[in-house]
């Protein structure tokens, strides 16, 4: 493992399927979330903090400071968990609506440079597109579709669903909708409830995109329907959105086909299926 100078007593937390995660103290007493991994790609780590940073930079929720990245390792201010009860919940949707609505310079990457992304250890590319169809196909579904079929998760008769599907998008995408600042990879594990219940924002695949997307894959692993109603009581979602839900949960589903195997190749053939014929 890698840590950051004068870090010491390391105790192993939580951290995900992905890195090594730490409590340590600092070298001026303070307190750290460090996570590392051996193999990380060169410009991974600095690439979520510049993700953090873009969160916080609307006051919407709260996002952990970060204390120090390196090619190595990213150390992150420490936030005592705790349980995220309804308000939390509520709380979490209106943030939401207002972090989307701070809005990106574009359908992609939110800064000058970083042309690809991770989601997770997947490196995505994040090059801009004029368009939201155009982006979700060409930057999200096809390279997920390709790297999920490559490492033996999605079938060939999967990838071709997904290719039909990604040529269609404009179809079954929903209203045009600026770019929203999104999180990016907003499934429940990646919102940390801090000692007073309220939600944090954690392990971002930021980008500019459609905000239904957020929301789709919050609702993928768990109950989000009072995080939802919260945020529409903000910033009501286009008609339709229900029926949107599945064509931007594909996104995920491709993402854990391509990580973890399973059956989640045959649910994203499934709903590639569903949207594209």
């Amino acid at each position: 493992m890698t840590l950051p100078p004068g870090a010491r007593d390391a105790r192993p937390v939580g951290g995900g399927n992905i890195n090594e995660a730490f409590r340590v103290r600092l070298a001026d007493g303070g307190e750290a979330f460090v996570k590392t991994r051996a193999d990380a790609a060169p410009g991974e780590y600095a690439a979520e903090a510049a993700g953090l940073r873009w969160l916080a930079e609307p006051q919407a929720l709260p996002v952990p400071g970060v204390l120090d990245v390196a090619e190595g390792y990213l150390a992150l201010e420490w936030v005592e968990p705790g349980s995220l009860g309804g308000g939390g919940q509520e709380e979490l949707g209106r943030g939401l609506a207002k972090l989307h609505a701070a809005g990106a310079p574009r359908f992609g990457r939110f800064a000058e440079e970083g042309e690809e992304a991770w989601l997770g250890s997947l490196r995505l590319p994040n090059a801009p597109c004029e368009t939201w169809p155009e982006f979700y196909g060409a930057r999200r579904l096809r390279p997920l579709a390709r790297l999920a079929h490559e490492r033996g998760a999605l079938s060939a008769a999967g990838w071709r669903a997904v290719e039909r599907l990604s040529e269609g998008l404009e179809e079954v995408c929903g209203p045009p909708e600026p770019p929203a600042r999104l999180h990016g990879d907003l499934w429940s594990g990646n919102v940390h409830a801090g000692a007073d219940g309220r939600p944090w924002l954690i392990d971002p695949a930021a980008y500019g995109g459609h905000r239904e997307v957020d929301l789709a894959m919050l609702a993928l692993f768990g109950d989000a329907a009072r995080t939802i109603a919260a945020y529409q009581e903000v910033a009501p979602l286009a008609e339709g959105w229900r029926e949107r839900v599945g064509l931007y949960q594909l996104l995920p589903l491709l993402a854990h086909a391509a990580l973890f195997g399973g059956s989640y190749g045959e649910s994203a053939e499934r709903m590639a299926r569903r949207y594209g014929g």
